[in-house]
């Protein structure tokens, strides 16, 4: 069932999808190399892999199918094991009395044909597909998988043991019989449960918070936090202590905060977990962060960066000296928007130093230190040793204090490009915010290059629904945004045609779905502010935050309700959004 080199080269002279010149070029190395054609073109960048799959499935005769926004039912999906599907790249998605239909990238793989053929009993007739498609029907799987996990919780709750003492049931106190607790098997489960239940609902946080007859478990997704489920207030203590162990905490401190890491390998995905816990009125609140270590490979593009302000980072990246700050309240994106640039930044030619509290990411090349202030190493104590180990960059995880504002300026200003976060409300609140630590003006005026803050909006499905804002609408958005501004940024960047006004522009709603609320996923809202000659004139004269966004608006910076704003009109959210974030 493979496809000729010649049919292929013949559909696609036909097709004029590639140049006679590129595809003569590819056909000679093809011959000369003894590769396949597609493989050749598609390693030149001349077609995809997913257009290729078309062509062959053509040529083939062999129906291509788009499975992308396509539910299947959990009974057909099932037909074919989850780790066969994935290894395979092979879904089933339509069953009849006597066959099976089953989308695939492959359909010369007869090894994964035959063995399903062998478990199901039916005709099997193969299909081609495209990458897209496979991945977001093996989603489906996991999205069953969560119905599963509450029967399999409230299972294994009603199996938790309690240490007997006299014959009689009690809570387990002393660190040995935590322990034991700990080390039941249905606390084990329950706990790895939990945490799954989480990596699939893409989760960024998990709440663990016992009330006076129940433990209720919450995650964080998208921001927003939902009830997951409640247990019996039996499995508080068992869950803490199984998560303490995980952590490498003391299992018998019950009256003093602690805080811990642990680290879980599901489906490929390396997953670290912050542990924070809290005593309460009712027992130990266990919060735990999620933190993905596949961190490495985001662009710039790819967190929503665009036009101007783009254009300013890069330009700041370039420098061999001065200050770059990310800004915005805690679950922002900062660290995210931090790594991706040390990621662009980590090239062989420099010496890359981090300072961090904790280290979410671990990254190759990059020099990463962890503050320990029990200890005495503190960011400070870090700055100071870090500009001894011959650092051409250094990140500093976050500015909190004098002692460590003063001293990222000082290294910034000594010969090293220095990355940090810090915690206001908008890009231009950085500045008074630095000055109160004590940073000189004349100091903070000579090494800021550039100061970005963000916010973090859901995104909407492809489920959303095109509206138009009235008059009135319009009116009252333009209180709050420079409409003008930003029609003349959407026209500039090509996303609507220069003759469009707003009253022909579209906005979108969610729209109808069963499976969510018609967002999934989140991205990032920005503004970008340079320091520019005058705003350095207005650091000196101690100006306020709203006189340097003045300044920083009228040299071109798109604030973040701006920007949210273009974004909308993109189709990636919604208003409403935008202002919920914005304001808050």
């Amino acid at each position: 069932m493979l496809v000729e080199d010649t049919q292929l080269y013949k559909f696609i002279l036909d097709s004029g999808l590639v140049t006679k010149t590129d595809l003569e070029a590819a056909k000679k190395e093809s011959d000369e190399k003894n590769k396949l054609l597609g493989d050749i073109l598609v390693a030149a960048g001349k077609i995809t892999p997913d257009n290729l799959r078309r062509m062959q499935a053509y040529i083939l005769g062999i129906p291509f199918v788009d499975l992308k926004h396509k539910k299947i039912p959990f009974e057909t999906l099932s037909l074919i094991p989850e780790p066969i599907a994935r290894s395979h790249s092979i879904v089933a998605f339509k069953k009849s009395d006597v066959s099976l239909e089953v989308a695939m990238l492959d359909v010369n793989d007869l090894s994964a044909i035959d063995f399903i053929k062998k478990k199901v009993n039916l005709k099997i007739l193969p299909r081609l597909t495209d990458a897209d498609s496979i991945k977001e029907v093996l989603i489906q799987y996991q999205k069953s998988l969560k119905a599963e996990f509450g029967d399999i919780i409230q299972k294994e709750t009603e199996s938790l043991k309690m240490i007997t003492v006299d014959g009689k049931g009690v809570e387990a106190t002393t660190e040995a019989d935590l322990k034991k607790v700990a080390e039941d098997l249905p606390v084990i489960r329950i706990v790895d449960t939990l945490i799954k239940h989480a990596i699939i609902q893409n989760a960024s946080d998990i709440h663990i918070e016992p009330m006076e007859e129940q433990v209720l478990v919450r995650y964080r997704i998208d921001g927003l936090l939902h009830d997951a489920m409640m247990l019996p207030k039996q499995a508080g203590t068992s869950i803490s202590a199984r998560i303490k162990v995980l952590s490498n905490l003391k299992l018998d401190e019950k009256r003093l905060p602690q805080d811990g890491r642990f680290k879980v390998d599901m489906n490929n995905e390396k997953v670290s977990f912050r542990v924070s816990i809290l005593p309460t009125y009712y027992g130990e609140k266990l919060v735990m962060r999620l933190l993905r270590e596949n961190i490495s490979g985001f662009t710039l593009e790819y967190l929503h960066f665009h036009g101007e302000s783009l254009e300013r980072i890069h330009k700041a990246l370039n420098l061999s000296t001065g200050m770059i700050l990310t800004t915005g309240p805690t679950g922002s994106g900062k660290t995210t928007t931090l790594y991706t640039m040390l990621d662009i930044l980590n090239q062989p030619d420099v010496n890359i130093s981090t300072i961090e509290d904790p280290i979410e990411y671990q990254m190759a090349r990059i020099n990463q230190t962890n503050v320990r202030p029990e200890i005495g190493f503190s960011f400070a104590q870090g700055i100071r040793t870090l500009v001894r180990q011959d650092p051409d960059i250094i990140m500093v995880g976050e500015i909190r204090d004098n002692e460590t504002a003063a001293l990222a300026v000082n290294a910034a200003l000594t010969g090293h490009l220095v990355l940090s976060t810090l915690h206001t409300n908008s890009a231009a609140g950085a500045v008074p915010r630095l000055l109160d630590m004590k940073v000189e003006p004349f100091l903070l005026a000579s090494t800021l290059d550039i100061v970005i803050g963000q916010r973090l909006v859901r995104q909407l499905t492809e489920s959303k629904v095109a509206y138009s804002l009235t008059k009135n609408e319009l009116a009252q958005l333009g209180k709050s945004v420079d409409l003008d501004k930003v029609l003349a940024t959407l026209k500039e960047e090509k996303i609507i045609k220069n003759s469009d006004t707003w009253d022909k522009i579209k906005f979108y709603n969610p729209g109808p779905s069963s499976e969510d609320d018609g967002y999934k996923g989140r991205l990032g809202i920005h503004e970008v502010m340079k320091m520019s000659q005058a705003v350095r004139d207005l650091i000196m004269k101690d100006a306020t935050t709203s006189e340097v966004e003045a300044q920083a608006r009228k040299e071109g910076m798109l604030t973040m309700l701006e920007d949210g704003i273009f974004k909308c009109v993109q189709g990636l959210t919604t208003i409403e959004e935008v202002l919920r974030v914005v304001s808050e």
